[in-house]
């Protein structure tokens, strides 16, 4: 039998951890602040969502539905009736739960939950993370209640700027800085040596692991460890270089070890990413992603750089610049702390309490 909390939430994004953790870390949130809350996240079969969800201790379910690509392609074929059948399933899906309030973070997969809620009177939320907003959620804004966004410069891009909120991106409330020492040993690393913390985002950056094969010797030859997530597409490419002072990992889980291990992070410019070094303070060489819209990561880390908050390479520029960047800013300890002090302005540590006491005051004023 249906509980009769008016505390009902429905959560839909994913395909990527820029688009997931977000939410994760607002439904944490509302967890914490009504235990008797009912969510449930709504995602892509085979994507991030499907294996993280659970380990959250969220229910989860899928509805079969894949992006459009700009290449003729049998999924782009079948784009038009993986739509309509992703309706179907959402409708079914938000007829059974009910939400009160429905939340989109981004990417495909929001989309026909986010109609399917608007269909049976759901307030409806939206989650932007980048500064320039995605197609799905500017499509959506119309149906929205609230629109929260991270990025000043994403207010330009949205036509219903009253519903706008300056929130800034929501982080996962179990991230935290643990004792150095402790983190190196959860990743078999050494005590003592200097340490870089390298990821491309949940899929991985080519170029960024091509450029750290190509610098390896070099680090290992001035004492440096590496810490690797090399993203799944490209784990058995680079697996065979994993070593005592190397460890290639295809996905970290635990990144509160991760960032905890770390003397200096090199990473792609997503917004979660950004917001999760700020909060943490951690000193950073950001690697933004050309093959992004508007290329909204190159001007998401230029903000940080230009406040003299982090550094910065270009992707075409990675492969000749990254061991000589990595070594100077190393070896300059001065420069590691302004970072490191610097970057810490650019947190809003309470943006997932915020968002998730405006999700519980619009659930209880449906």
């Amino acid at each position: 039998m249906k509980s009769k909390t008016i505390y009902r939430f429905i959560f839909a994004g994913g395909g990527t951890g820029g688009h997931l953790y977000p939410a994760l870390a607002v439904a944490q949130q509302i967890r914490e602040l009504i235990p008797e809350s009912e969510i449930l996240f709504v995602g892509a079969k085979n994507k991030i969502e499907e294996r993280v969800v659970p380990e959250y201790n969220f229910d989860f379910k899928s509805i079969w539905i894949s992006g459009f690509t700009r290449r003729l392609t049998v999924s782009n074929l079948l784009f038009p009736v993986k739509l309509v059948i992703a309706m179907i399933q959402s409708l079914l899906i938000v007829l059974k739960f009910k939400p009160r309030v429905a939340i989109g973070s981004g990417a495909y997969v929001s989309g026909p939950v986010i109609w399917a809620s608007s269909i049976i009177g759901s307030k409806i939320v939206l989650l932007e993370q980048n500064s320039y907003p995605g197609i799905t959620n500017r499509l959506l804004e119309k149906k929205a209640n609230e629109i929260h966004i991270t990025f000043e410069e994403s207010k330009k891009y949205f036509r219903e700027k009253s519903k706008l909120i300056l929130s800034g991106n929501p982080i996962r409330i179990n991230l935290k800085l643990i004792d150095k020492v402790e983190a190196r040993r959860t990743f078999g690393l050494d005590d003592n040596k200097k340490t870089i913390l390298i990821f491309g985002g949940s899929g991985g950056a080519k170029t960024l692991n091509h450029a750290v094969a190509k610098s390896l010797d070099k680090l290992i030859q001035n004492d440096i460890q590496v810490l690797w997530q090399t993203g799944k597409v490209y784990f058995q490419e680079f697996k065979k270089y994993s070593q005592k002072n190397v460890k290639v990992l295809e996905y970290i889980n635990d990144m509160s070890s991760a960032y905890s291990a770390c003397d200096l992070v090199i990473a792609r410019a997503g917004a979660t990413t950004i917001a999760e070094v700020s909060l943490l303070g951690l000193p950073v060489i950001f690697v933004p992603s050309s093959n992004v819209a508007a290329n909204h990561q190159y001007k998401n880390a230029k903000a940080l750089v230009d406040e003299n908050a982090a550094e910065l390479i270009e992707d075409d520029k990675i492969e000749d610049k990254f061991y000589e960047t990595v070594i100077s800013l190393l070896n300059n300890q001065i420069r590691l702390d302004e970072i490191s002090n610097n970057i810490k302005k650019f947190s809003k540590p309470d943006a997932a309490l915020n968002i998730a006491k405006s999700l519980i005051h619009l659930s209880e004023i449906l």
